[in-house]
């Protein structure tokens, strides 16, 4: 992303909205901050959660200057989870969303994270906020058989399985798993799945986890990544339809569901949720939480 994208990026994003001046202040002041020393460096940031946050750690930063970097996403998990429930986070990069479910709404944690150095980002993010009790984190990748595959080291949230015909000079063989094995009966309350476009080995690997009655979320990052695998995201639609999830639009001001027919975003995270009278009972209910100065 450019330089006047990000400035694009953080001026339009709803919790900046109408405060164009505070958000580029923001801005600026990481941007010297993080140069003038070496990090990482603590951040407060939704009470009581904290992140070790570095210079170009471009997920973690869009926190920083936005309060939730994934808006929607981020809203729709902290106003849905509670203590009791089982979030899964499935390309978990250095944490955002297991300390979001585990620190700020106190949800039990499963974690997984293929690329080492990044690993240990994400157990640091845990042991910064007390989580180890509740959140566990793996150093495997998802498939829908056990075997292992190489992955990217050195494009931070966008490392992926290496494709056919790929060729890179960072590369780190990673063994992986199934969900279904890895979870070994537990069932989610929601699930987060941020693969690169190897969603599809990841849900063929989830069956019976797909089948939990008490799993009614699913966020998934659906971008057409999956064309360099061969894989299609309609397929992976028509899976969850399959499973009974229907796609939705989530305005987090309102708490409010909207079913887009079907329709995939062109961009980013896809939104599938079942069972809606639970979830919209669960909106109406989870308390509000202070983010960026607004009251979510």
């Amino acid at each position: 992303m450019s330089l006047l994208q990000t400035l694009g990026y953080i001026v339009g994003h709803p919790l900046n909205k109408g405060r164009p001046l505070r958000a580029l202040a923001g801005f600026a002041y990481w941007q010297i901050k993080s140069r003038l020393r070496r990090g990482p460096f603590v951040v407060e940031w939704i009470s009581p959660a904290k992140l070790y946050v570095r210079s170009g750690e471009a997920g973690l930063t869009g926190n920083i200057y936005c309060g939730l970097h994934e808006f929607r996403d981020m809203a729709y998990l902290l106003h849905v989870l509670g203590p009791g429930d089982c979030f899964v986070d499935v390309g978990a990069n250095a944490g955002a969303y297991t300390v979001l479910a585990c620190a700020v709404r106190g949800a039990r944690g499963y974690s997984f994270e293929p690329v080492p150095s990044t690993f240990e980002r994400l157990k640091a993010n845990i042991e910064l906020n007390n989580l180890t009790a509740i959140a566990n984190a793996r150093n495997i990748g998802l498939s829908d058989h056990p075997s292992t595959l190489k992955f990217t080291t050195g494009e931070d949230c966008t490392n992926h399985v290496i494709g056919p015909g790929e060729l890179t000079a960072e590369a780190v063989p990673v063994p992986v798993e199934t969900l279904d094995a890895s979870l070994a009966g537990t069932c989610p309350t929601f699930i987060k799945i941020d693969v690169e476009g190897f969603e599809t080995p990841v849900l063929n690997g989830a069956a019976k986890t797909l089948d939990c009655p008490t799993l009614h979320s699913i966020v998934m990052e659906l971008n057409g990544s999956g064309a360099r695998y061969g894989y299609d995201d309609t397929a992976l639609a028509r899976l969850l339809r399959e499973k009974g999830f229907v796609t939705y639009e989530y305005d987090p001001f309102e708490r409010q569901l909207t079913d887009t027919q079907g329709r995939l975003p062109q961009s980013g995270n896809a939104l599938f949720v079942r069972n809606l009278a639970l979830v919209q009972a669960k909106l109406q209910t989870t308390p509000r939480v202070t983010v960026h100065g607004f009251d979510l």
